[in-house]
Parts: C-alpha cells; sequence; structure tokens
C-alpha cells in the first residue's frame, strides 16, 4: 500500500515573539491592523528555517530524522505530522500485543498469543502493516517461575522497505496484564545490570524487577528457548545478518508501560554489546516508549546517552506510571533534599519526551495509562493542541512534593495525599503507589547509609 502523502511539518513562533504578536494582534484600531501584518511578516521571517526545501517531506527521505539521529530537534513542539504518523503507525503495532494476548483461563492459549505469527497482525486488524512476524517473545517473572507471551520480533517486508527508506528491524512489547508482572514492577530496587561480562560497571544500574522479567529463564518451557534475553539478543542478530551489507537497517523497540521498559533494556544491552554494528557502522537503534516508567538510575542514562541510544517518550502528563518508580526520589527531586542523594541512589527518565494531557488519575484511574487512549489522542492533533492550552491540572502539580524546596512542601504534600487516600472509594487504585513510596525511601537509606 502506497505511503499516505503527509503535509510538511509545521513551525510554531518561539515563546520570546509569540507574546508581542499577540498583544499587537489584539488592538481594536486600524493601525493595530496594519500592525499586524507587519509582525506576521516578521514572525515568518523569524521562524521560517533558511532552507525549507532541505527537510523531506517523505518516510523514506527522512527516516533517520523520524529515528531520532538528530534527537528530533525542532520536530517535538509542535509536533511533526510525519513523526506524529510514525508514532501512532508503531503505537498499533503495540497494541497489538494486547489484541493478541489470550487472557480466557479455559483456552489451550492462556497467557499466550491466540494466533501464529503468520496471521497475528492480520487477525488484530494490521493487515497492511508492512512486516513480517518472525518470532514470539517470552518472559518470566520471578514471582511464578512460569514464562508468558510479551511480543514479538518482526522485520519489514521488501515492499515496505521502499516506503520506509531501510529495513526495520521492529521488537514489540506489551505492558503489565498478570498479577505476576505487577509484584515484578513493584521491585523498585536499583540493581546493576551487568549485562556485558566484560565490563560490569557496576554504576549502570536498573530497577530489579524489569532486569528479573528481562533475564529470568524457565528451563522447562516449550515455547521459549532461554530467558527473554536470549531469545531477542539472538533474533535481533540473526535479522541483522540476514540482508547485505549495502542495505540500509534499522532496529526500533517499541513498547507500552512495563513494555517501554524491556525495550529500553534491550536497547541498552544491544549497543552496550555492541550488536548494532553493521560493516562498520552503527546501526541506529531507537526506542519509542508509551506511557513507560522510569528504569534505571542517572549512571544509566549517562550511558545509554553515551552509546547513542534514541528513545521517545510519549508520556500522558496525568498517568501515574510515567511517575514510577521513583515517585519521590527522582531527578526533579534528588538534588533538592537537604542531604542530597549520589546519582546513583535515584531514578531518572532520559531521551525526549512528547507531552499528551488527557483524563484525570482520580475521575478516570482506567483511561489515564490506557494504550489506546494515548492512539486515539494522538490520531487528533487539532485536540492536542486544544489540551496544551489548558493550565495543568492540580493531580498533576501536587506529584513534585519538593517543588518549594523545603519541608513545608513535602508535608503539603503529604497532608494532601493522606486526604486523598481516606477519601479514595478504591483503595486497590493507589495502595500501589504507597508502597512504592515506601520501598523508594528504603532503598534511599540503604543507598545513602543513613
Amino acid at each position: 500500500m502506497a505511503a499516505p502523502r503527509l503535509p510538511p511539518p509545521s513551525f510554531a513562533p518561539p515563546p520570546s515573539v509569540r507574546p508581542r504578536a499577540l498583544a499587537q494582534l489584539s488592538a481594536s484600531s486600524s493601525t493595530a491592523a496594519v500592525k499586524s501584518t507587519r509582525i506576521k511578516r516578521e514572525v515568518v521571517a523569524v521562524t521560517t528555517p533558511p532552507a525549507p526545501a532541505a527537510r523531506a517531506t517523505s518516510l523514506s527521505e527522512a527516516w533517520r530524522e523520524i529515528q531520532g539521529e538528530g534527537d528530533w530537534v525542532g520536530m517535538v513542539e509542535p509536533l511533526s505530522p510525519l513523526l506524529r504518523h510514525e508514532i501512532v503507525r508503531y503505537g498499533e503495532l503495540v497494541a497489538a500485543c494486547y489484541r493478541g494476548f489470550d487472557l480466557d483461563p479455559a483456552s489451550a492459549r492462556y497467557l499466550n498469543c491466540m494466533y501464529g505469527k503468520r496471521s497475528l497482525l492480520r487477525e488484530v486488524g494490521l493487515p497492511e502493516s508492512g512486516y513480517v512476524v518472525t518470532r514470539y517473545v517470552y518472559a518470566t517473572p520471578a514471582a511464578t517461575g512460569c514464562s508468558r507471551w510479551i511480543g514479538y520480533v518482526a522485520v519489514a517486508s521488501d515492499q515496505a522497505v521502499r516506503r520506509l527508506g531501510r529495513r526495520d528491524v521492529l521488537v514489540c512489547f506489551r505492558g503489565t496484564v498478570t498479577h505476576a508482572e505487577w509484584l515484578a514492577n513493584l521491585m523498585s530496587a536499583l540493581e546493576s545490570a551487568r549485562l556485558d561480562p566484560t565490563e560490569p560497571r557496576p554504576e549502570v544500574r536498573v530497577e530489579s524487577g524489569f532486569l528479573s522479567l528481562y533475564t529470568s529463564d524457565e528451563s522447562g518451557s516449550r515455547f521459549n528457548g532461554g530467558s527473554c534475553r536470549e531469545q531477542l539478543l539472538a533474533e535481533v542478530s540473526r535479522l541483522m545478518g540476514e540482508y547485505k551489507e549495502e542495505e540500509e537497517v534499522s532496529v526500533t523497540l517499541a513498547g507500552h508501560s512495563m513494555g517501554s521498559a524491556l525495550a529500553v533494556l534491550l536497547g541498552y544491552d544491544l549497543v552496550e554489546l555492541g550488536l548494532n554494528r553493521r560493516a562498520g557502522e552503527q546501526v541506529l537503534v531507537t526506542v519509542y516508549s508509551y506511557g513507560g516508567p522510569r528504569v534505571g538510575n542517572a549512571g544509566f542514562r549517562r550511558r545509554c546517552e553515551e552509546l547513542g541510544l534514541k528513545v521517545l517518550r510519549v508520556a500522558n502528563a496525568n498517568d501515574p506510571v510515567t511517575k514510577l518508580p521513583g515517585m519521590f526520589l527522582n531527578e526533579g527531586s534528588a538534588s533538592k533534599l537537604p542531604w542530597g542523594a549520589g546519582a546513583g541512589a535515584y531514578y531518572t527518565h532520559f531521551g525526549v519526551e512528547v507531552a499528551l494531557d488527557f483524563f484525570d488519575v482520580w475521575n478516570y484511574p482506567m483511561c489515564v495509562h490506557d494504550m489506546e487512549a494515548y492512539l486515539n489522542l494522538l490520531k487528533c492533533p487539532q485536540l492536542m493542541m486544544e489540551k496544551k492550552k489548558k493550565k495543568k491540572k492540580k493531580v498533576v502539580q501536587v506529584n513534585n512534593p519538593w517543588s518549594d524546596g523545603g519541608v513545608h512542601g513535602v508535608m503539603e504534600f503529604f497532608t494532601t495525599m493522606a486526604r486523598r487516600f481516606l477519601e479514595e472509594p478504591r483503595l486497590d487504585l493507589i495502595l500501589w503507589r504507597w508502597l512504592d513510596a515506601a520501598m523508594q525511601v528504603s532503598n534511599m537509606v540503604q543507598s545513602l547509609k543513613i
């Protein structure tokens, strides 16, 4: 299927220009009308790129830019139509993991995929995706020792290569579904990753639950051969070596929620081990994260950035999962603590964020993190613009208890949260947040030896 033709990216005036223009345009006299015309010309002169023809408008021409080679500079605010199209496209491929997951206890395929590899994308409504699924991926939560289907590996077909501009190796992960996976999410202690046996790098630390899910193995499973990590490294390496060296290749890792954490771990693993090197050059490895939690500490962030791992984080401002782990001790709060905090003691996000704003965690707790809700908003660019014009909701503002840098802000935060805790009719929706907070405080005390 031919690629849809999209309008070229738009460019908004910088904040320093916009207020002046709006102020003059609001005048009601004829002189103001003349001025507004002059102002409009001035804005165009300032914001138009010096060489507009240099920005490619087709995916086959702009794929490196879309995959983050330039760190998405000038593409996020405002969101480039071409980038938005790709975010939605990869999001649909992630949603396929949910649509194909069998949650019927009476089914013979319970906790596995309902469809075979050849029919998965067709059965979930993506017959023209342009990808061929080559392997299913299974992960083993430490709490049960039993593997579950977590996602799939796919590669772009020959026809899709002409549209995409390269051979895209794709790995998609679903998010948390089972109770054992929720337990893995709540294991919020930081642990050294040590994925490179020749250079352990103990300062590179990641969340222990995600690491366990990534590396644990159910040796007796009839589905998977080895851990989630072993399956993925073997298949991605095989696909990268299957095509001619002169053919351009990219590696795209996409996931929602817990799946985005696995995507980040896999991305780090590939670039740390040098498995993205091909014909003497480095293959671009890009992570598309949807509603993803923090994965590691500042040492992990620095190492990923040094190795050139590209991460695009699509996050709803009202989604509590994007604030975890590290709700209380993170990149925003650690520097404001009275006693300070070492870089290895707190969690941090990294990459480039595409900020969304939809629903309210207190009124719509089941929607703020839903993958389909993410996709529905991304498909409506006008609605996205209207949302960004509104003021941030109070629930977002209260997520940073250290906003005033003192004890007053902390006490006000705890008072507010305690009141909401007592008033909340569904305590199960917030108990896990307090459990995470308790774990974070415990981990902080252990790390800092307070």
